[in-house]
């Protein structure tokens, strides 16, 4: 079993693929294709999303559980964080003004840490304990 800190910090590392995957996503479509920053989050966060399913598995949480229970676990979570994603980015870059990328900044650590503790309680988790 990994401790909290090693786990978290492999976490992070898996979290800066995925980020490389979502933010260059979200700027072909906003910045290269001038589309909407609230549905372009939402899909940079998709890419984001296949891409921490693949090394969280095998390597940040070592689940032995198999797919077919892992990944409806992992898409419930992600869902939630697709939710925060779009209210998170409507608020910021709407009723408070902010702009689109540090709105994103901002939703992203919010994001960061629903997705660590979900993902290390329940998704990759072994039945009835933490992730090992």
């Amino acid at each position: 079993m990994r401790n909290l800190a090693e786990q978290f910090l492999r976490f992070c590392s898996v979290g800066v693929l995925a980020a490389i995957g979502h933010y260059g996503t979200l700027v072909l479509l906003v910045a290269g294709l001038a589309f909407r920053p609230v549905p372009s989050a939402l899909a940079a966060y998709l890419v984001g999303g296949v891409i921490s399913y693949a090394f969280n598995y095998r390597w940040v949480f070592s689940s032995a559980k198999q797919h077919r229970v892992a990944v409806p676990q992992f898409v419930s979570v992600a869902a939630v964080g697709f939710v925060l994603t779009g209210v998170s980015m409507s608020i910021l870059t709407g009723s408070i003004g902010l702009h689109w990328f540090a709105a994103q900044l901002a939703t992203t650590g919010l994001v960061m840490l629903w997705s660590f503790v979900a993902n290390r309680l329940w998704t990759f988790g072994a039945p009835g304990g933490a992730g090992r």
